[in-house]
């Protein structure tokens, strides 16, 4: 018997933009368990990029989640392919960095906003819309990063809107116990730097990337596949003891940024 126990079970993603997402890479885990996965993609254009990584007759439609209307149609448009979900995998986040990173207090509100309702009320909103969908133990798990009060420049404000969404977590897991179903959990999975596609686009990232690499503690940073294992374990009942909580996954760096070969780098 597979341990994770996802044979069959309904599970909606969000967040697949190509073969190096963390989406993906936990759609992959889901699918070698047996899991039955249907797709959400903000576009056609990205949906039909990916058409062939997901396979041409995996279930998958278009979810703008800045659109009222297509959050509206959740529920009528996952019914074309189940009467229920098991899970829901929240991995999407933006950010405008056309302008580079710009001191926080510069921050321009219209980008902010933007950034809160992607990368967090999403979340919220999702899962309003498919309350009623949602199995009496389904689990939620949401994408966040493995520090908020670290001030990284080159993360910019969206610490800030990781740290709204690690709360939010907290609140709709609360929320949705005592309205949906006692047994249904809301977790998040706080990665270190990844190599995916979507964080080459922050500036200055891969130098903080290859800083984390060395602060691990052994001295490799944490891959995609890793992160995506601890997603698919807490969208299994393996986990059902853990909800409300973000789930750090960083190879031990949060403990390890005094080590003596970063502090004295040319002695080694």
């Amino acid at each position: 018997m597979d341990f994770l126990n996802l044979q069959d079970k309904q599970l909606l993603v969000l967040g697949v933009a190509n073969r190096r997402s963390i989406a993906w890479n936990t759609a992959k885990v889901l699918l070698e368990a047996g899991a039955k996965l249907i797709y959400i993609f903000k576009d056609a254009e990205l949906l039909e990029k990916n058409r062939p990584l997901i396979g041409e007759e995996a279930p998958a439609f278009v979810c703008n989640v800045e659109d009222d209307l297509d959050i509206q149609k959740l529920p009528e448009n996952v019914g074309k392919f189940t009467d229920h979900l098991d899970g829901i995998l929240h991995s999407i986040a933006f950010a405008n960095y056309s302008e580079g990173i710009k001191p926080f207090h510069q921050v321009k509100k219209n980008d902010f906003l933007q950034a809160m309702d992607i990368s967090c009320y999403s979340l919220m909103n999702v899962c309003n819309a498919l309350k009623e969908m949602l199995s009496p133990e389904a689990s939620i798990v949401t994408m966040s990063i493995s520090t908020t009060k670290m001030a990284a420049e080159s993360y910019g404000y969206m610490g800030p809107v990781k740290a709204a969404l690690d709360a939010s977590v907290v609140f709709l897991a609360k929320s949705l116990t005592a309205t949906v179903s006692p047994r249904i959990r809301v977790n998040a999975v706080g990665a270190s730097p990844l190599k995916t596609s979507a964080s080459a686009g922050i500036p200055g990232y891969v130098d903080a990337y290859f800083f984390a690499e060395k602060a691990t503690l052994r001295h490799q940073a944490l891959e995609t596949a890793e992160a995506a294992n601890v997603v698919a374990f807490l969208l299994s009942n393996r986990s059902s003891g853990i909800n409300a909580q973000t789930l750090v996954v960083d190879a031990g760096m949060s403990c390890n940024y005094f080590d003596q070969s970063i502090i004295h780098p040319d002695a080694n």
